[in-house]
């Protein structure tokens, strides 16, 4: 039994110290692979972080460019505006708001751009009356728009050429005299007529009686509305420059008009400086 014992002690321990080589051997395969595994993956987060740095790098890159390219796309739009301000600027006439009565003076050969002829259903008589062409839309809207709610508003006298003016003011002269013309009536040059921009409304009720104007209802739709159209009223009450005429309108554009009104200031009280800037705007 002790030879067997031993035998088989024997066996054992050879299939033990077999076994624990066996797995030695394979553990340390497994060890290998692992540090293989580690390496490799090691190796792979560098990859990833060189790639991620060359990523970063390119995409902050890219904004600089991007930045770059709106920033002279913001200058280039800036240049553009400039330039079609100018352009539209030197397209517009520069007289058109100018302070006329009494302080700028325009020349016997000035006449507006373009003029176009008021519709006769408009008149308040026979004559054959214009405005300045770029006008014209706003007046006929304001006409229109007074029609429909029952508001009649005729044209009595529109664009007036320098000689005009100037047989206006010598007969008014002849009849009341210098001093008596010169409060109602501006001399050749003068005159916010010949910008081609100002009318005298009237209507049927005063039956040609204009100082009764300014206590009829047209007048008073006027008031309220005729800044809406670009309209403002030139001479009002208590003004420096003529007497009180509620019946004449010079156009001077949809935001100047708005703002005079919303301030409750007048045309001629107004610093030039400022009413300059709306000159691009007039006829927007």
């Amino acid at each position: 039994m002790n030879r067997y014992s031993t035998i088989i002690s024997i066996v054992l321990a050879v299939i033990l110290v077999g076994g624990a080589i066996g797995g030695g051997f394979f553990y340390w395969q497994l060890y290998q692979k692992n540090q293989g595994l580690l390496a490799k993956n090691t190796e792979l987060q560098n990859l990833v972080k060189v790639a991620n740095d060359s990523l970063t790098s390119a995409t902050a890159r890219l904004q600089a460019e991007t930045d770059k390219t709106n920033y002279l796309a913001e200058k280039v739009n800036v240049i553009a505006s400039s330039v079609g301000t100018l352009e539209k600027l030197s397209q517009t006439d520069k007289e058109l708001l100018q302070k006329y009565s009494k302080v700028y003076f325009l020349n016997e050969h000035y006449v507006p751009d373009s003029l176009a002829t008021v519709t006769p259903e408009f008149l308040s008589n026979h004559e054959a009356q214009k405005v300045h062409a770029k006008v014209w839309p706003f007046l006929e809207k304001l006409l229109q728009d007074a029609s429909s709610t029952g508001t009649i508003i005729k044209i009595n006298s529109g664009y007036r050429s320098f000689g005009t003016q100037a047989k206006i003011k010598a007969s008014y002269k002849l009849t009341y005299g210098a001093s008596s013309a010169n409060k109602f009536s501006a001399d050749q040059g003068y005159s916010e007529h010949q910008l081609g921009t100002t009318v005298d409304f009237d209507t049927p009720s005063i039956k040609g009686d204009f100082s009764k104007f300014g206590k009829t209802t047209t007048f008073a739709w006027l008031d309220n509305n005729a800044h809406k159209y670009g309209f403002i009223m030139s001479y009002p009450d208590n003004n420096s420059y003529y007497q009180y005429e509620p019946w004449h309108w010079r156009f001077v554009g949809v935001q100047l008009a708005t703002r005079l009104h919303d301030e409750d200031k007048h045309f001629y009280s107004y610093p030039q400086k400022i009413i300059d800037l709306y000159l691009i705007s007039i006829f927007d």
